[in-house]
């Protein structure tokens, strides 16, 4: 993996607030929810808060494949696909605690039920037209329009397919 491309998605990724993450285990194929992210990690792992008696854990008991997607706007998107751990440590929920998880966990930090997920990526997709790479989309567009061609995506930066091994 290009060092350049971890970089990259993990770029993209600190910057998302939310999430949809998408399960496997579920009595169906997969199942989507949104959440609030706890922390990315500069090797791309995320974070996610959870209760411990939730579906979704449920499902990651069954299926640890996981799918996280994530978007703004016109502007940027990684799909990220991996395995997901259910993780019971106390210092770690402490540490990565936001004020605004409140509104999911009355007791704060300490409640007994807020287990963390961690998605551990194995590869990612990512789609980027923020900062240099907007105007080189939105040039691209313009050209494409008065052309009758398709816009020219420079591959690596703001396109690329990314395997993620820790």
């Amino acid at each position: 993996m290009n060092e350049n491309q971890l970089e990259k998605i993990y770029g993209l990724l600190k910057d998302f607030s939310t999430v949809i993450l998408v399960t496997m285990g579920g009595p169906t194929c997969c199942h989507a929810r949104p959440m609030a992210v706890a922390q990315v990690d500069e090797n791309t792992d995320l974070w996610l808060f959870t209760s411990g008696d939730s579906e979704k854990v449920r499902q990651i008991g069954a299926d640890s494949r996981v799918q996280i997607h994530a978007q703004q706007g016109y502007t940027s998107c990684v799909i990220l696909a991996g395995r997901a751990t259910v993780v019971e440590d106390r210092a770690m929920i402490r540490e990565i605690w936001k004020p605004s998880f409140k509104v999911w966990f009355p007791e704060g930090a300490e409640d007994p039920n807020i287990v963390l997920l961690r998605i551990k990526g194995e590869e990612a997709e990512y789609w980027d037209s923020s900062g240099v790479n907007r105007f080189r989309y939105l040039y691209q567009s313009i050209k494409a329009i008065a052309t009758g061609t398709a816009p020219e995506i420079n591959e690596g930066e703001q396109h690329g397919n990314v395997a993620l091994v820790h």
